[in-house]
């Protein structure tokens, strides 16, 4: 198996159990994809058109799983939607964070994630992965997704709050199975709710992050955080919740993974059979041991 072809396959597993969850599920999409890809193989001269295009073909594929088709069609949540209230806020301020490269086990860390990811709808899911997780530019999202950029950065958005809130959500529970008291503000009452200019700086968090903003306008959004501590700790906390995606790295099971390798091989070898023989010459039969 070429080495251009071994590393297709290993970018379409990680891609599909991070927006699938399931082996299985990442297994059929890897298959599925090797028979589409090989008779154009020869045509891809940049390894980054090449992903592009493994992206778009295992996006759709991932979409029609037979775990994921109920849910392809989700709906669209709104920013209101994923406000966290004046009564999160202020437990936010009080919550120690977590370094996620130190404060758990890495099979513990990845599994959090891949139980959060799971919960965030499969719309929103797909521009996170592709965004944070693979590393494709806005554009290349776009491109895969077949929407405008303007739409990726929305959904991208939306799905970082989500993710923020899935593993908050988690970690409250790992708390709790442990007896660990978390740290909050005393408040009796509900607190006011933020003003308006909050509620502007909430939209604007990941075109801040990802440094999208013109200078004129990250220079309000600073002068904002400085007096606003509130916005202060949830822009942290989104910072961290990406953090996490990033460093997620989806494992296989060995023992599952060399019978797949195998099984791969065969299909491979049958492929390149079928081609016509100028074509078929151009691939290398050496197979190395893959990291599925």
């Amino acid at each position: 198996m070429s080495p251009k072809l071994q590393q297709a396959l290993n970018t379409v597993y990680s891609f599909s159990m991070k927006v699938c969850g399931h082996p299985q599920d990442a297994e059929d999409t890897m298959q599925e994809v090797l028979v589409k890809l090989l008779p154009y193989l020869p045509q891809f001269e940049s390894p980054q058109s090449l992903s592009v295009w493994l992206y778009k073909v295992a996006r759709n594929r991932c979409l029609m799983n037979r775990r994921g088709a109920k849910n392809a069609r989700s709906k669209h949540v709104s920013l209101d939607e994923l406000m966290p209230s004046p009564r999160d806020l202020e437990h936010l301020m009080n919550a120690v964070l977590p370094d996620p490269e130190t404060s758990l086990l890495r099979e513990e860390r990845d599994a959090r994630v891949r139980r959060a990811l799971q919960r965030v709808p499969p719309l929103y899911r797909m521009a996170l992965v592709l965004h944070d997780m693979e590393g494709l530019s806005t554009a290349e999202v776009a491109d895969v997704s077949g929407v405008r950029e303007g739409t990726v950065r929305v959904r991208l958005h939306r799905a970082r709050l989500m993710l923020r809130a899935q593993l908050e959500r988690l970690a409250v529970a790992r708390s709790a199975t442990f007896g660990v008291k978390r740290i909050h503000a005393a408040i009796e009452e509900e607190p006011p709710p933020r003003p308006r200019r909050c509620r502007k700086m909430f939209a604007e968090l990941s075109d801040y992050m990802d440094d999208l903003v013109i200078d004129a306008h990250r220079r309000e959004m600073e002068k904002h955080l400085h007096q606003c501590q509130p916005c202060v700790a949830f822009l942290d906390s989104l910072k961290l919740a990406v953090k996490e995606c990033r460093v997620y790295e989806p494992t296989c099971d060995t023992t599952r993974a060399e019978l797949l390798r195998k099984d791969l091989v065969e299909k491979y070898h049958a492929a390149v059979a079928a081609l016509p023989k100028a074509a078929s010459c151009k691939y290398s039969i050496r197979i190395p041991r893959c990291r599925l």
